[in-house]
């Protein structure tokens, strides 16, 4: 598992409530006393060439890194039980030719235990962020959002959208957490055939914010909105999405456990 070494450590704009130790640069980070979880992951930028506007970009290699099933060592046996995986991202600075940097986009895959592509709870620790999500991976995407989040901000995507993160801010990182069922695996199939998802964010010379629609998708509108709050999910502002499960893991079991919201995410938008 991965340690800090003796570089200087970021202090995060949101404290996630775990004791994981950032480098001031770079995408690596390590694990605080009590705190453990797997060796990092880096993802390549050949590997999300297909789902970028122009895959021949040139960009940051890698694009990002990821540890999935971070937590207490003395949360581990009851993230087991309840079917629950947390992971930590972060997202390198600089741009993937016009777009900025980001995920290649997929749907989650159905989970065998819960019988859902389940929902995804994501929160922003540092950096700007932007998370898209669209209704269906088809021809026809149904709704698309885009939802700004900043630190401290958490945004739901319900079960069976397709959606990716993007790194708003092309001079600094991106730092997320986020809530994932335990047996999580990515659908890719529908974003590949489509050469991305249904809309692409790219920037200005002036770094500023606009979409455009990818042309392999029917015809769809794009609501851009800012991170809100979800009482009807049980989750409170106040305390991080990680405390959250310590304090009452029930707040957060709808990630591995969709059923028991079923007449809601009918109805649901991030």
């Amino acid at each position: 598992m991965p340690q800090a070494g003796n570089k200087s450590t970021l202090t995060l704009t949101f404290d996630p409530g775990l004791h994981l130790r950032f480098q001031n640069e770079g995408l690596d980070f390590g694990y605080g006393p009590g705190v453990s979880g797997p060796s990092l992951e880096y993802r390549s930028l050949d590997s999300i060439r297909r789902s970028l506007r122009d895959p021949d970009c040139d960009g940051p290699d890698p694009v990002y890194s990821i540890a999935m099933d971070v937590g207490r060592d003395e949360d581990l046996a009851e993230l087991k039980r309840r079917m629950l995986l947390f992971g930590v991202v972060v997202y390198a600075e600089g741009q993937l030719g016009a777009e900025p940097v980001r995920s290649q986009g997929h749907v989650h895959a159905i989970s065998p235990h819960c019988g859902w592509s389940t929902p995804e709870l994501f929160e922003i620790w540092q950096g700007r962020a932007i998370i898209y999500g669209q209704e269906h991976s088809g021809d026809d995407p149904g709704r698309c959002i885009a939802i700004h989040a900043n630190p401290g901000d958490k945004v739901v995507i319900p079960p069976s959208w397709a959606h990716y993160v993007v790194n708003l801010d092309p001079n600094s990182r991106l730092i997320f957490g986020a809530w994932c069922d335990r047996q999580y695996g990515f659908d890719y199939a529908q974003m590949r055939a489509h050469r991305g998802l249904a809309w692409f964010p790219l920037l200005t010379p002036a770094e500023e914010m606009h979409w455009e629609q990818n042309t392999r998708y029917s015809s769809s509108k794009l609501a851009i909105r800012n991170a809100r709050e979800y009482p009807e999910l049980g989750l409170a502002s106040s305390r991080s999405i990680y405390e959250s499960f310590r304090h009452d893991p029930e707040s957060v079991q709808w990630v591995s456990d969709p059923e028991r919201l079923r007449d809601s995410w009918l109805r649901f938008e991030p």
